[in-house]
């Protein structure tokens, strides 16, 4: 009875997490939990916390009782710049977008109901994107509307997750995953009125929220007693549509969370020293309002055909390292590489969404306290990059539009063993 009370108040306190802006691998978190964090976000076939829900529920029955909980303070630094368009350059110019800094609180549990099973959940953010850009001097935007120019979008999952052993060294596990999301949208009142007679943009209609469900599963084996696999599938997350928006994005509305999956193995290269390497898939081709390009637009805005982002599927690698320095101190360090999703042809919609970053560092340390609780701290710095590519005909012919965008991350997370 006290389990269950636990895991309702966490779920509960899950919903009421403030927004996350992330943009690393695409838009989703170059690593989810803090030790992952530090080891470039591998984490597949790791059982280190209580983050299994996000990375692989089959971690779980390794993990052993305990508690985390962490907050990170994110800052993506994203600009715009436009060159050499008709009509006098109205739409001219170079900004870089404010709103700098988020908070990203994580929360893990778990607990082993016996040595073969285990029950807890992961809440964290799984993704977001977030421009704030102030108008041009004339006082229009980037997109040809009036003021300041920008979208905010917050993703946040619950993942109840049960885990148990099919062998002594090989477990499945499955968590339902319970989703939110938040979009807001100012600034695109140049988008014009679509078909049911809407202002697309929404002449800044505020934040529209939608909730959804989906499936994660997967699978850990421990092959030799220095070689640890996992595997992990997580199904598109189907989301109620955004009613405001439904004359912006695809499908009159919909923004669904794209299907992934990730495989993992770790070695354990001398007592003190475990490698880890992770490959991700995220399909973001699977959502149209996603993945439908810009440019040239062929459909109204909110149709089915009607225009998205144009982002593509991405490969993500994640190589991490942990060396434990004494029995109190663990040191880690990894690298992160996904491919960029957005195309030069698309580049004049992504300067409300522009996750371009492709390359991620990252450092972290562990220190264990007397009583055996941890004490974590992580650091990702994402690599500068820049796309360039002919301004969207809508917006001013003949110009060249380029986003850019780099990123540092620092957090800290206790984890209380049980």
């Amino acid at each position: 009875m006290k389990l269950k009370k636990l895991i309702g108040l966490m779920v509960v306190a899950g919903f009421a997490l403030p927004g996350a802006a992330m943009a690393t691998n695409g838009y989703f978190s170059s690593g989810y939990g803090m030790k992952a964090n530090g080891m470039g976000g591998a984490a597949t076939a790791m059982a280190d916390d209580a983050f299994g829900g996000a990375n692989n529920p089959a971690s779980m029955v390794f993990a052993g009782d305990q508690l985390n909980l962490g907050v990170s303070l994110f800052s993506p630094k994203r600009s715009a710049s436009r060159t050499g368009t008709a009509a006098g350059g109205m739409l001219n110019g170079d900004e870089s977008s404010d709103s700098n800094y988020f908070p990203i609180p994580e929360f893990g549990y778990n607990k082993m109901l016996n040595t073969n099973m285990s029950l807890g959940v992961t809440v964290y953010g799984n993704g977001g994107m977030n421009t704030d850009y102030a108008p041009l001097p004339n006082g229009a935007n980037f997109m040809g509307g009036q003021g300041r120019l920008g979208v905010d979008l917050m993703q946040l999952i619950v993942a109840p997750t049960v885990a148990f052993k099919i062998a002594p060294n090989h477990s499945i596990g499955i968590s339902p995953l319970i989703g939110y999301q938040r979009f807001k949208a100012e600034g695109l009142q140049g988008f014009g009125v679509d078909t049911n007679g809407n202002t697309p943009g929404g002449n800044n209609l505020g934040y529209d929220d939608s909730f959804g469900y989906g499936l994660r599963v997967g699978y850990m084996g421990k092959i030799t007693p220095t070689i640890t696999i996992g595997a992990a599938y997580a199904t598109k997350m189907n989301m109620q549509k955004f009613d405001k928006y439904k004359g912006l994005f695809a499908e009159q509305g919909a923004f669904d969370m794209p299907e992934n999956y990730n495989l993992g193995i770790a070695f354990q290269a001398t007592p003190e020293l475990t490698l880890a390497l992770d490959y991700q898939r995220i399909n973001y081709s699977g959502v149209k309002s996603i993945a439908n390009s810009s440019n040239p637009i062929t459909a109204p805005l909110g149709s089915s055909g009607g225009p998205g982002f144009g982002w593509q599927d991405v490969d993500v690698w994640k190589l991490g390292a942990a060396y434990q320095y004494n029995k109190q101190w663990t040191l880690r360090a990894g690298y992160n590489h996904g491919d960029n999703p957005i195309q030069a042809r698309d580049v004049t919609f992504n300067i409300l969404a522009p996750g371009v970053v492709k390359d991620h560092a990252t450092l972290g340390v562990t220190y264990m306290t007397n009583s055996g609780d941890e004490l974590t701290v992580s650091y990702m710095h994402a690599f500068e990059n820049t796309v360039t590519g002919n301004t969207n005909s809508a917006f001013g012919p003949g110009g060249q539009d380029t986003i850019k965008m780099y990123q540092n991350s620092i957090g800290v997370a206790y984890a209380w063993k049980m």
